[in-house]
């Protein structure tokens, strides 16, 4: 009797990785032994930046160029405003902090209005609120219509500034939101550098007529947003609030690159942090009671949210950055610089400045942090800032303006305008939408951006008439130490958001005083 034939050996090679799936690969060959190889394959890995997400946040940013355009347009077309109508400085002071005075009314309702209508149409309330007043600017007979135009504008203005980082952030996964978010300040940089651009093309032209185009050219941007808007979807947070939860389940699927899994554990933790006030009927009902009330009373997390939102965008423009930008020409011509076209030229680099560094920040906002990137801004401001009084204070003294001293006070506005753009520039928008709750959110952030608001337009209006009491280098020291101050307030009361959901980042603010201290760092 003959003993069996001999099977054939079997090779298994394995190769695993741990906590993931492991497919089996089988290949066999008839007649021959049969190595069995059982490779472990990784899925594929998922693109750290969702491009959905990223042409959401685009679109609902764009909005944000209307304010960065009107502050470098203004910069120069003031110039000849002053020229044709013959305005005083104080008018001029009325003139350019108008629009940020008014703003104030947009963020005020900003807040209220995209709880009621929605993220997305919000954004398309702004576009034509602005559009309407860069028509009226741009047919300006006189200073009263010029002024009711930047009234108007100003409204839009405040709605953009409150609604786009807020719908960036409710849409955006964490681990790109502070990318995502940053965009806001982008668009308002390249809007600055596109004003500068614009007063220096058209500086050529008749005076009764280039202010006009320079002001009356921003409703070409605004008429392109209302309609671009229409493609985007709606915010799935604020569908979640409107009890819609399959279509928020669907974006969510979008914005996580189709991973289903991924998409409903999300759409879980919203539900979770919306589930008391979620309705067809919500409209934000009784936030701003909860909101005061919380700022009035004893020490709780929302009272913290709202010191370190409220902070924040008090600092971001008691700091001067706009007043710099919107009156450059002023300071560069007192620095010595007298000829006009001269002027306009250096506001460009000053933007080109701005957007660089504006750039590198959203880069490396969610490698770095939030917290290291504002103390870096906050101090290299700080610093940038006292280095422009020293040079304003000498050339005050000096008869014969040396270029080299001009050239110090050239480039520390360019130093202070690239910190700012690294820090307190993209970091406010990113940080005052993110740390409300869901149904703090909106109008929280409506909140913390009026004071903004408000202090802008305060300081602008001022700025001017202080400058000539107290001499711009005494402002620019001034300022200088308002940085001081900002990076102490930032190091002790603002808690690192980096890489968290937005329901995650809420337990950052609760009582435990050393797990705030700890994630802090």
């Amino acid at each position: 009797m003959e003993a069996p034939p001999e099977q054939p050996s079997v090779h298994m090679v394995v190769e695993s990785q741990p906590s993931e799936s492991v497919p089996m690969v089988v290949e066999s060959q008839p007649s021959e032994s049969v190595p069995m190889v059982v490779e472990s394959q990784q899925p594929p890995k998922k693109s750290s930046l969702n491009k959905y997400a990223l042409a959401c946040a685009l679109l609902a940013s764009t909005s944000s160029v209307l304010l960065g355009y009107d502050i470098g347009v203004m910069s120069g077309a003031v110039l000849y405003i002053t020229d044709e109508l013959h305005i005083s400085k104080v008018e001029v002071e009325i003139l350019v902090g108008s629009l940020n005075v008014f703003s104030l009314v947009g963020s005020l309702a900003s807040g209220k209005t995209s709880d009621s209508i929605g993220r997305r149409y919000t954004i398309v309330l702004a576009a034509a609120t602005f559009l309407i007043g860069a028509l009226l600017m741009g047919f300006a007979p006189s200073f009263p219509f010029l002024m009711a135009g930047r009234v108007i504008a100003g409204i839009g203005v405040g709605y953009s500034l409150m609604i786009a980082p807020v719908y960036t952030a409710e849409l955006s996964p964490a681990m790109t939101r502070g990318f995502l978010t940053s965009l806001p300040e982008v668009f308002i940089v390249f809007g600055i550098l596109l004003g500068y651009i614009s007063n220096y093309a058209l500086a050529g032209l008749p005076p009764k007529i280039n202010w006009r185009l320079m002001l009356g050219i921003a409703a070409v941007p605004a008429i392109a947003i209302g309609i671009g808007i229409f493609g985007m979807p709606e915010s799935p947070r604020w569908l979640v609030m409107k009890g819609r939860l399959s279509q928020a389940k669907q974006i969510l699927i979008r914005t996580s690159g189709g991973d289903e899994t991924e998409a409903e554990l999300r759409l879980s933790e919203i539900i979770s942090d919306a589930s008391a006030n979620s309705s067809s009927e919500w409209s934000g009902q009784g936030v701003w009671k909860e909101l005061v009330r919380s700022l009035c009373g004893p020490s709780n997390p929302v009272r913290r949210m709202l010191i370190a939102a409220i902070g924040m965008n008090f600092f971001m423009q008691a700091s001067g950055n706009d007043a710099v930008v919107y009156y450059s020409p002023a300071v560069f011509q007192n620095a010595g610089i007298q000829d006009r076209k001269h002027l306009v030229g250096v506001t460009v680099l000053m933007g080109l400045a701005k957007t660089t560094f504006v750039l590198v920040s959203a880069l490396f906002l969610d490698r770095y942090g939030r917290r290291v990137l504002l103390l870096v801004g906050s101090i290299g401001m700080a610093l940038s800032l006292g280095g422009l009084g020293l040079g304003s204070k000498y050339l005050e003294g000096s008869d014969e303006k040396p270029v080299w001293a001009i050239a110090v006070c050239v480039a520390a506005v360019c130093a202070d305008v690239s910190f700012f753009s690294i820090g307190l520039g993209p970091i406010t928008w990113v940080y005052s939408s993110e740390i409300f709750p869901t149904r703090l959110r909106a109008q929280g952030t409506s909140l913390a951006i009026s004071v903004n608001r408000l202090v802008s337009g305060l300081v602008s209006m001022t700025f001017l008439s202080f400058a000539e009491a107290i001499t711009f280098g005494g402002m620019f020291f001034v300022f200088s130490g308002v940085m001081v101050l900002a990076s102490i307030f930032f190091y002790y009361f603002i808690p690192e958001t980096k890489g968290k959901s937005l329901e995650e980042i809420v337990t950052l603010f609760e009582d435990d005083k050393s797990k705030i201290n700890h994630l802090s760092t």
